[in-house]
């Protein structure tokens, strides 16, 4: 298959590495790999290794005419069966470039919000009507999509988890030293946002609840957590010195390596957690709201716990439970790894891309 990739660019090496393998693998496979992308994107130097055309993207604007007759141009000019984008700002852009081209267009969705058909913008993203296909990273999303797409293409929007590779994560653990933290402390991680719909504030109100608990570290990461609102919860927490910030950071998954747990306080509008995928390939267990994008691969009480949506108190409850308990936090940990072994394994993810590409072609 001649197959044109327009990726998710990403900040970090490890944000792309479970999309970015999947093309590397497809390549080693035998298929004619292009990427069009940015020449910063996180993963470009590992492309380079294998044999994949490398094409700059002649602008990153959402809706370009420039962008656009680049991709049909080179649709046309090698002959592209499949044009696979997963980026915001890729897909309008090569849904209008696939015009009056025989290229299947396949979407890539990773969220169950959104996607509004009284709204026209959606028409020219993800209800494009050149769209024939939709990867979805998780059950929940694949039927938000089927709610909202036309009835033509229903039968082509499908579920395929974006897999790990435990191979992934033999670096060692970080140094929790350099965070301000130790490994002789309780240490949960959580990857924050301001965004409301990451419940950051969620777990900063279970804070207080565990203030009594002098051994434990709260390692909070992300941008624009040292800002208000969440500078006046840290300090009435009665945890303020307790609770580290460490802004963004492009080595998450050594941190959660080293520490005890995750915490996932989202609301909403999760796709698949991909810090919840890292956590578990490191044989670290999670305590996580009961949103959509956990509940495929969170067992409760067997690779971590769901506690209700926007419920301080029962997370607070669990870390109390796990930091008592150091034989369940144990066995916890001990199972965490089977889901990426098997049902969010890399290789099978590789394994029903390809497959439904090929299908793609012949319908």
């Amino acid at each position: 298959m001649k197959i044109l990739v327009i990726p998710n660019r990403g900040r970090s090496y490890h944000a792309v590495r479970p999309e970015a393998e999947c093309y590397i693998d497809l390549a080693k496979a035998g298929h004619d790999i292009t990427i069009m992308t940015c020449m910063t994107n996180a993963y470009i130097d590992e492309y380079k290794k294998f044999n994949i055309t490398i094409v700059e993207l002649a602008t990153l604007k959402k809706h370009s005419w420039k962008v656009i007759k680049q991709i049909h141009q080179y649709i046309k000019r090698y002959n592209i069966d499949i044009v696979y984008a997963t980026e915001s700002k890729g897909i309008p852009n090569a849904a209008f470039a696939c015009i009056s081209t025989k290229a299947k267009m396949i979407a890539y969705r990773g969220t169950s919000g959104g996607m509004y058909k009284t709204d026209p913008s959606n028409y020219l993203c993800m209800l494009h009507p050149r769209i024939d296909g939709v990867i979805c990273v998780s059950s929940p999303v694949t039927v938000n999509v089927k709610n909202k797409v036309r009835s033509s293409i229903k039968s082509k929007v499908v579920t395929i988890y974006k897999g790990h590779d435990l191979n992934w994560y033999q670096d060692p653990a970080v140094d929790l030293t350099t965070l301000g933290s130790d490994d002789k402390y309780f240490n949960i991680l959580c990857v924050g946002s301001p965004r409301p719909h990451k419940g950051t504030h969620i777990l900063l109100d279970a804070a207080k609840e565990l203030s009594d608990i002098i051994d434990l570290r709260i390692i909070l990461v992300g941008d624009n957590i040292d800002k208000q609102p969440f500078i006046d919860q840290i300090k009435n927490s009665g945890m303020a010195e307790r609770i580290i910030l460490t802004g963004f950071r492009n080595d998450v998954p050594a941190i959660s390596k080293a520490c005890d747990l995750l915490i996932l306080p989202s609301l909403s509008k999760e796709g698949l957690t991909r810090t919840v995928l890292e956590s578990l390939s490191n044989g670290t267990p999670v305590v996580t709201s009961a949103n959509d994008g956990v509940l495929e691969t969170i067992e409760d009480g067997v690779n971590g716990y769901l506690v209700p949506i926007g419920d301080a108190s029962a997370i607070a409850e669990k870390i109390r439970i796990l930091y008592q308990d150091k034989e369940t936090l144990a066995k916890l940990a001990s199972n965490s790894t089977d889901v990426i072994k098997d049902k969010m394994s890399h290789n099978k993810t590789v394994m029903l891309m390809e497959e439904y590409f090929q299908k793609m072609i012949l319908s």
